[in-house]
């Protein structure tokens, strides 16, 4: 039985290097719509955070409620603040939009790893170069933390990830995910290299 966590997917980047990237389709459906079915449980709560509203055609698609950040602009930090505030569940899954390779699976592998007194766990990996990464919008992190260390980055008029997550009681955890798993869409050959995985996998010719 999957472990009761709440997903935020995180979709109100600009795009500026691959313009219309979560609502392009691929396959038989948009990106965003991709990573919501990967994700997907029916037990679990999920948002949506947007910088805008969808367009009705990928709207109708998205059956989950959508939050659309009142400030828009602002970096990933204010766009979960909107969605964490909406949601009631005490751990949530934070996930980027562009990250069609992320499944539920993972999120329940990554959840098991939760340890008392911590208010993050982000999971670090080899990124196929020798070095490690962490990856704070493919993490698990208690609301309540979340929403008072986010408030406090952002109203000092900043938005970057990486300072709640040091700001938090983080406990990093090594997986042994294939590189690709965490792959993000944001450019042309990003897109290039998602469809080549797509066409191995028999999903689009």
């Amino acid at each position: 039985m999957p472990i009761d966590v709440g997903i935020a997917i995180l979709a109100g980047g600009r795009a500026t290097r691959l313009p219309g990237k979560l609502t392009a389709t691929t396959g038989d459906v948009p990106m965003i719509v991709r990573v919501l079915r990967n994700v997907r449980d029916t037990s679990r709560e999920i948002v949506v955070a947007t910088s805008a509203e969808l367009a009705d055609e990928i709207r109708a698609l998205v059956d989950v409620p959508v939050v659309v950040d009142a400030e828009p602009g602002r970096g990933p930090v204010a766009g979960l603040l909107a969605a964490f505030a909406a949601m009631g569940s005490s751990r949530i899954f934070a996930l980027a939009g562009d990250a069609p390779f992320v499944d539920a699976a993972f999120v329940d592998r990554l959840a098991v790893r939760w340890e008392p007194g911590d208010e993050a766990v982000v999971p670090v990996h080899d990124d196929g170069a020798g070095a490690m990464r962490s990856e704070p919008l493919a993490a698990l992190y208690d609301r309540t933390a979340f929403l008072r260390t986010g408030t406090e980055i952002v109203r000092a008029g900043r938005g970057a990830m990486r300072l709640v997550v040091e700001a938090l009681a983080t406990r990093f955890v090594r997986v042994e995910e294939e590189t690709f798993v965490f792959a993000n869409v944001n450019t042309p050959a990003d897109d290039a290299a998602f469809r080549a995985e797509l066409r191995t996998r028999g999903e689009i010719a």
